[in-house]
């Protein structure tokens, strides 16, 4: 054993021991004591047992006494009993009776003086009862009384009458020999029970005696002693803090190391942790009762590595052993350490905070507010303006627009954003890190005289502020330089060192990528909306027909394929076109351009609505097979484009239209009555499969028609009902808006603070033709007819004053034009004029056959009518109709004057 004492060890000359030797190890004293102690333990408690048994019969025999004298107090007949003649023959027969009854061994009735009337006893009538002065008084009690006949428990009980006179006393009671009798029953259940409880008093020690046995492997008091010696002189001497806290967080043992190291009290045992003065985060780590290997605290002045191990798991109580060791040599590594992580925190966190927009000058923004203040107290940006344009950055970099300035303070010397920063001196900071392509440390500014040149004045504002320390770092990303990022300092003391320069390197460089992908951005976006731009129209046509406002708003994070149009059509008639492409971006943009084009392509063919989105939805799908077969199946497409077409006509006043996914247009009558068309719906282009529908309604002159893309009354913070109710709630009761004005009104209400979609918006107010500007006739299919139809439109022409100019010419187009209506087509046959901006002739029949323009040979009989008619009519054509086929052609007027009498009447802008 090494010379330790143990259960095996010799015992030490010269000390013999008197103790059996049973008795002579710690668990063998233990257990005597225990059997001693509980054997007293036993025995007083038989004893406290035997009189609490006393006790409680005397207590017992008064409560059943005093029930057995109220009883027969308040019994009725009891106060006529004694009231009567002869007490005793009235109430000596129930005496005996009550008394068995209620388990007393005597009850008396007496005279209010105490003489007995009756009694259990016949022998003591007559005798007087001592002590029952205060039942006379009319108060009840209980005693235990010694004296003649016997000693007993009593009860003394005033009988009253009505008025609460006292008429007698009744008195009942046991004698304590049978109190006595009842405790005597009882005490071999006590002896019982005591012998028990000793029984298993000693088996519970024998138990804590083997246990304690085993624990202290059989080792006797000296052994024991010196054990603990040997424990305090290892647990004071050795140089690292020990400390042993409960489960419940208070410090239970600390030895002299951790005292010192931790500045503990003397009265610290006992005590919560918490309570012990000790830095925050080391007291909750001990009363956490982790688990901890080298953790690094501060104490005071000193740096501490802190061990925690819980003591539950090697049979100890549940508590921490923890030891603390003394690093404060380590504190210059650690600290060193520390500002390694947090320069890889900040690089972190400027991987999430800069390029959340692709907006360059918000970009550049965020890289300056990232960095402050924990890596400097001002952050100063300059990007080269091609950068902030979206421009691949050529030439020199000497010139920089200041986009961004952050700093702890509003009021820095420094140029504010917007200037420009000029970089002439090669010899500055900024330059050298232009020129060598990565950052540049002035640590002094105080003696940084090539800086303090370029700007003499301004340097020493900046002297003056207290900014002292510089890094001065490009932006650059792919071997080009985008700007250029300035790091100060001011508030804090220590300047910036070779490693501030490597992280700052490593920041501009992070954030170079995230200007130049905003930048690309910039370009491309910039790109698509001068597209789109250039695909939409610049100017609407001149047309008579209605007055048209329109609004086009991009979305914000890219360019989208909405579209309108309006297209001037024969006879006066305008068409009104918007549709909208899937998606966003260049592709959008173009299929947006194609799309209007082949409107404009079919609109001239003069096609009904549903017609043209037929052949408009035919040639999407194409399209887009046609796609997939040259290999971009993975492409965008177009399928899903929906488009809606009107065509309004002034002559009659009514709008025929047609839609292919596109939501329906709003009519905003002059009186301020809103209400949607049900104009059916049809599948966007290219899904097919259902018939589109055409619609037609008539429209009041001054009426405003107003057509809009999904963008302005739906998105992801509104729904598309909401915005419906909220468009029409705009509309309501504004009849009297110019189209312009409501085009503004709707999108004041309606758009959104941020757009995802583009918005295009397009307001017409329809005009009716005066009917006195139109004239029309019913022709026979008869050559004849032509002569007189010639001779009627000459009389039209001389009414609206344009027989001197135009008579000639539309007397010979007419004629030519009838007589093929009437040699080659079929009844009926109708013409009709109108004097617009433009003299149109139309000439209807019942043929859908068209004449085709044809180069007649000389020696030809025929064929030069309608070439005739080309050449002397500013356009003309043939659209066909559900009964026929119109040929009309179209007259420019003589003059301005005569042009600016043939508009509508005023009212129309």
């Amino acid at each position: 054993m090494n010379g330790v004492p143990g259960r095996g060890s010799p015992r030490p000359p010269g000390r013999r021991s008197r103790l059996p030797a049973g008795a002579r190890t710690v668990a063998g004293q233990v257990f005597l004591l225990q059997f001693v102690v509980a054997a007293l333990l036993v025995a007083a408690a038989v004893t406290a047992l035997t009189f609490q048994a006393r006790s409680t019969g005397e207590s017992s025999a008064r409560e059943r006494s005093l029930a057995a004298a109220a009883s027969f107090a308040n019994a009725p007949g009891t106060v006529s009993a004694l009231r009567s003649d002869d007490p005793t023959a009235a109430l000596q027969p129930y005496v005996r009776e009550a008394g068995q009854r209620a388990g007393v061994d005597f009850v008396s009735v007496m005279e209010p003086d105490g003489t007995r009337a009756a009694d259990t006893d016949p022998a003591l009538i007559g005798e007087t009862a001592e002590d029952v002065e205060r039942a006379a008084a009319g108060e009840s009690f209980t005693e235990i009384f010694t004296g003649e006949p016997n000693d007993a428990a009593r009860a003394v009980v005033p009988v009253t009458d009505a008025g609460g006179t006292v008429v007698g006393l009744v008195g009942a009671g046991l004698r304590i020999a049978s109190v006595g009798d009842e405790v005597t029953g009882r005490l071999p259940v006590l002896l019982g029970s005591g012998a028990i409880a000793l029984a298993l008093a000693t088996g519970s020690s024998a138990l804590v005696s083997r246990r304690l046995r085993q624990q202290t492997h059989g080792l006797g008091p000296a052994e024991m002693t010196r054990m603990y010696e040997h424990h305090h002189a290892v647990l004071h001497a050795v140089r690292e803090g020990v400390l042993i806290i409960s489960g419940e967080g208070r410090l239970m043992l600390a030895n002299d190391e951790a005292r010192r190291l931790l500045g503990l009290p003397a009265d610290a045992e006992g005590r919560h942790v918490r309570d012990l003065g000790m830095d925050a985060d080391l007291a909750e780590l001990l009363a956490a009762a982790r688990t901890v290997t080298d953790e690094v605290h501060m104490a005071g002045d000193l740096l501490l590595a802190v061990n925690t191990r819980p003591t539950a798991p090697h049979g100890g109580p549940v508590g921490t052993v923890a030891t603390v060791r003394d690093t404060t040599d380590l504190r210059a590594l650690s600290g060193t350490a520390e500002a390694a992580r947090e320069r890889l925190r900040m690089l972190y966190d400027a991987g999430g905070q800069v390029g959340t927009t692709l907006d360059v000058a918000q970009t550049a923004k965020e890289l300056s507010q990232v960095a402050v203040p924990r890596f400097a107290d001002f952050v100063t940006v300059e990007l080269l303006d091609p950068v902030l344009h979206g421009e691949e950055p050529t030439g020199s970099h000497t010139e920089m627009r200041r986009v961004a300035v952050s700093g702890t303070r509003a009021d820095p010397p420094l140029q504010p954003t917007g200037d420009l920063i000029r970089f002439t001196d090669p010899s500055t900071p900024m330059a050298a890190a232009l020129d060598r392509g990565h950052a540049v440390l002035e640590p002094d500014l105080t003696v940084a005289h090539s800086w303090r040149a370029q700007d003499p004045e301004g340097a020493r504002m900046a002297l003056a502020y207290g900014i002292h320390s510089l890094i001065a770092a490009p932006l650059q990303a792919r071997g080009v330089v985008l700007g250029m990022a300035n790091f100060w300092r001011q508030e804090r003391h220590d300047p910036f060192d070779e490693e501030d320069l490597s992280f700052a390197d490593e920041l501009t460089a992070r954030a170079a990528v995230a200007i130049d992908n905003a930048r690309r951005f910039t370009r491309e976006h910039t790109m698509a909306v001068a597209l789109q731009r250039s695909l939409l129209p610049r100017a609407l046509p001149e047309q008579s027909a209605v007055d048209t406002a329109y609004r086009y708003l991009p979305a914000q994070a890219g360019v989208g394929g909405d579209w309108f149009d309006v297209i001037r059509l024969p006879g006066a008639r305008v068409a009104l076109v918007v549709g909208d492409v899937v998606g966003h971006g260049l592709h959008a943009a173009a299929t947006m351009g194609r799309l209007r084009t082949a409107v404009h392509n079919f609109s001239n063919l003069d096609l009904p609505p549903d017609e043209l989105l037929w052949h408009l939805d035919e040639l999407v799908t194409r399209t887009d097979h046609d796609e997939a077969r040259e290999g971009d199946s993975d492409g965008p497409g177009i399928t899903g484009a929906t488009c809606l077409y009107a065509v309004y006509d002034p002559v009659s006043g009514r709008c025929t239209m047609s839609r292919a996914g596109h939501l329906a247009p709003t009519v905003l009558l002059p009186d301020g009555t809103v209400y949607s068309p049900d104009v059916p719906p049809a599948p966007p282009l290219g899904l097919g499969g259902l018939p589109i529908e055409t619609f037609e309604l008539e429209l009041p002159a001054g009426s405003q028609l107003v057509l809009y893309t999904d963008g302005l009354v739906e998105h992801r913070d509104r729904d598309l009902g909401t915005g419906l109710r909220l468009l029409r709630d705009t509309l309501s009761g504004h009849g009297d808006r110019t189209p312009d004005e409501t085009c503004q009104a709707l999108i004041d209400a309606l758009l959104p603070p941020h757009r995802r979609d583009d918005v295009a918006l397009m307001t017409v107010r329809t005009h009716r033709l005066d009917p006195s500007r139109v004239a029309d006739w019913d022709v026979p299919a008869d050559p004849a007819a032509v002569a007189d139809l010639r001779a009627a439109c000459l009389r039209q022409l001389r009414a609206w004053e344009l027989e001197e100019d135009l008579g000639f010419t539309t007397e010979l187009m007419l004629s030519e034009l009838l007589t093929n209506a009437i040699r080659h087509g079929s009844e009926p046959i109708h013409v009709r004029l109108l004097y617009n901006s433009t003299l149109v002739c139309e000439v209807s029949d019942g043929s859908s056959t068209a004449p085709h323009l044809r180069q007649a040979a000389t020696t030809d009989e025929g064929g030069r009518g309608l070439f005739l008619v080309s050449q002397t009519t500013e356009r003309w054509g043939t659209r066909y109709t559900a009964g026929g086929k119109v040929i009309w052609t179209e007259q420019r007027l003589p003059d301005p004057d005569r042009r600016a009498a043939a508009t509508p009447p005023e009212g129309r802008a």
